[in-house]
């Protein structure tokens, strides 16, 4: 520990406040995204009148892109300014972004306002993961990054829900976009002047691990180790199946003569089971083997995809969507802990965020071929391709991933020279 920092107590008891008040904040950050989920789609098409679906799908590769870009500038941002710092600038960056998405008066103005969130996202879910890591120690790491996702997409969900709402009484523009201003203010606000920075942690972790360090992050994060570049792999094809059902599943449905609320609904259903399940597999991945949960998870996708693809009947969609947040579920903060776990604390934000750009690079890469796939072969038939390969990354997982098996530390042959 250096001098003058803090006394270190690491453990989410111990920390109860300071995880709680970075969970409401995560919270925040993912009610920013919420409010686009179900309604810039149709934004697009009713309002400024896309019709090539290519081109709705614009703001999620405007938005895909710098969320990964910002994501890597953790890596390199952490090297010289603490957790906190970087937190308040992704916070700082998603002001303008209600504002942009209100008074819209162009579809540049939505593709600004996503460049702007794909900032906020990027630096200050980054930042409230690695610092909730930062403090909890080892013993749940799985139950915390399980906590966080869970505010994070039961948020994104709420929102996604109320502003489906309020687009159904008042129309797409403006109103749905005004409680933004609301989740952007309070973010700034418990950010600056409640959050604690948690540098200190990391130094006092450092001093005991026994993690050995990376050769190369950016090569064993991307491909050379078997777990963390599996999991960077599926996190990837994870992200380009959302793409696909945030940006062409909302057409599809409108195609298939379902209302806005309808939409709202399973828009929503989606990413709140994947937030509230997320409170049972982050701890799943303290107890047990986190490959075959990442493994069930992934093909759970594949087969809930497939489902939206094809299903005409609401009842049928909603279980579909249901189904698709707890595949999401399993493999989000199990995700996150084989990332942690595998690496040393010295190097953990920077190859937590080089996986976190890989990860968020699906969106472009979903964004882009799933709006060439659908103009070429149709919406159904894009999202069926999505489905067979997300089932593929999954299978990857099975096959090169090791197990770590022992609860609160990693298994010896996860980090043998055969990995690479």
């Amino acid at each position: 520990m250096k001098k003058n920092e803090p006394a270190i107590q690491p453990g989410l008891k111990e920390n109860k406040q300071q995880f709680g008040l970075l969970v409401l904040v995560n919270a925040f950050v993912g009610a920013m995204i919420g409010l686009e989920r179900a309604v810039l789609p149709g934004l697009g098409k009713n309002v400024f009148g896309l019709d090539a679906n290519a081109a709705i799908l614009s703001f999620i590769i405007a938005f895909g892109i710098t969320k990964a870009i910002s994501n890597y500038s953790v890596a390199k941002l952490s090297k010289r300014f603490n957790r906190k710092q970087i937190l308040m600038a992704g916070w700082w960056a998603a002001l303008p972004v209600p504002f942009l998405l209100m008074y819209a008066d162009s579809w540049s103005w939505v593709i600004a306002a996503n460049i702007l969130l794909g900032i906020n996202q990027g630096l200050a879910w980054s930042s409230t993961v690695i610092m909730k890591v930062d403090i909890v120690g080892q013993k749940n790491r799985g139950l915390a990054m399980g906590i966080n996702e869970f505010a994070g997409y039961l948020s994104v969900g709420l929102a996604s829900y109320l502003a489906s709402s309020l687009a159904s009484n008042y129309g797409y523009a403006y109103f749905p976009f005004i409680p933004g201003l609301f989740f952007a203010a309070a973010g700034v606000l418990v950010s600056a002047f409640l959050i604690k920075d948690t540098t200190h942690f990391v130094h006092a972790e450092s001093a005991v691990s026994k993690i050995a360090l990376l050769k190369n992050v950016w090569k064993d994060t991307t491909w050379r180790h078997k777990n963390i570049s599996s999991v960077t792999l599926n996190g990837l094809v994870n992200n380009m199946n959302d793409a696909v059902v945030w940006g062409l599943l909302p057409v599809l449905l409108l195609q298939k003569d379902f209302s806005i609320q309808e939409i709202g609904i399973i828009a929503g259903i989606y990413p709140a089971v994947w937030g509230v399940m997320q409170l049972f597999t982050g701890k799943m991945g303290d107890v047990y083997c986190k490959k075959q949960i990442i493994t069930m998870g992934m093909l759970t996708q594949a087969v809930a995809i497939v489902l939206l693809a094809v299903s005409s009947q609401f009842i049928l969609l909603v279980a579909a969507a249901v189904l698709l947040g707890l595949g999401t579920a399993l493999v989000y903060p199990n995700f996150l802990t084989v990332v942690a776990e595998s690496t040393h604390p010295s190097q953990r934000a920077e190859t937590l965020s080089i996986f976190r750009f890989w990860r968020d690079s699906g969106y472009v890469i979903g964004a882009l071929l799933a709006g060439i796939l659908a103009d070429i072969i149709g919406m159904s038939a894009a999202i069926l391709v999505i489905a067979g390969i997300t089932a593929t990354a999954g299978l990857v997982a099975h096959f090169r991933m090791c197990c770590t098996l022992k609860k609160f530390y990693p298994s010896d042959e996860c980090f043998q020279p055969a990995l690479y």
